[in-house]
């Protein structure tokens, strides 16, 4: 079966079970789910379920997509997304987002967990992201093109909805939250960087670096999706900040902040 009737076969399976119109998609990264609690939930479908869905193999991504209500609006999240890094193609990366394309979503917000390289940042704080540099080694538009899927070039100027950067950065300030605004870059991983490495990151114009979201992103700016996207940082890449950190460190770091990305996200929400 090719790509594009596997996501029409997916999209289909989830509408049978949930008809009801959704227009904002969520994506909770690593040691985020319980963004998810954020939720009225109505109804919730394993990964495994769902026809040609990947699954995760990452032990902080639970695996679910939830359907529900935050305030008044309708909402989906995943809440477990897929890496590059476990071994998936792009397409299997971000196949989640065309889904929900196909499902009516028309906005989408991403969070992640990433590693801090700008000195004003500190562990379990928010940054929320303006702009990325794709360094992955694969680009998912990569291939045949579709053209139900969007176009063969898309415009990356703005990939993140300078009008909802406005809007979170505005509540952040009225809740008086901590907060950084930066640029995100996307690598392979699954190790994290060398000390050069992250030198080379912030010299290029990076202020965090993660794992995630890249992709995605790329894929909802081809759908005309709106953008949003906030990081939890969770571990330093400074000069004279860097330690030896392990995957309890990070989730303990991502705890810290989801409290903070909760309310932003959940506000964002309400007032789109």
């Amino acid at each position: 079966m090719n790509y594009i009737n596997q996501i029409k076969e997916a999209t289909q399976f989830i509408r049978n079970l949930y008809s009801e119109p959704v227009n904002i998609g969520i994506i909770l990264g690593t040691g985020l789910g319980k963004l998810g609690e954020q939720i009225q939930v109505d109804i919730e479908i394993d990964y495994s379920e769902i026809p040609h869905f990947p699954v995760s193999t990452v032990e902080s991504h639970s695996g679910k997509l939830i359907f529900g209500k935050i305030g008044s609006k309708k909402v989906m999240a995943m809440k477990g997304r897929f890496h590059y890094y476990e071994g998936y193609t792009m397409q299997e990366v971000t196949f989640p987002v065309r889904v929900m394309k196909m499902l009516g979503v028309s906005n989408l917000l991403v969070s992640n967990a990433c590693g801090g390289l700008n000195p004003s940042q500190h562990v379990g704080e928010v940054m929320i992201i303006q702009d990325h540099i794709d360094l992955f080694p694969e680009n998912p538009l990569r291939g045949k093109h579709i053209e139900e899927l969007g176009i063969r070039f898309p415009d990356m100027s703005d990939a993140y909805s300078p009008r909802l950067i406005e809007l979170a950065e505005k509540i952040a300030v009225e809740q008086q939250f901590m907060f950084h605004t930066g640029v995100y870059a996307g690598v392979q991983g699954p190790n994290l960087e060398t000390p050069a490495e992250y030198k080379y990151l912030r010299t290029i114009g990076a202020d965090a670096v993660g794992m995630s979201t890249v992709p995605e992103v790329i894929v909802a700016r081809q759908m005309n999706l709106e953008v949003f996207g906030i990081s939890a940082i969770t571990d330093l890449g400074v000069e004279g900040k860097i330690k030896k950190v392990t995957i309890a460190e990070v989730l303990e770091a991502a705890a810290m902040a989801e409290p903070i990305m909760a309310k932003i996200m959940a506000e964002l929400i309400k007032r789109m």
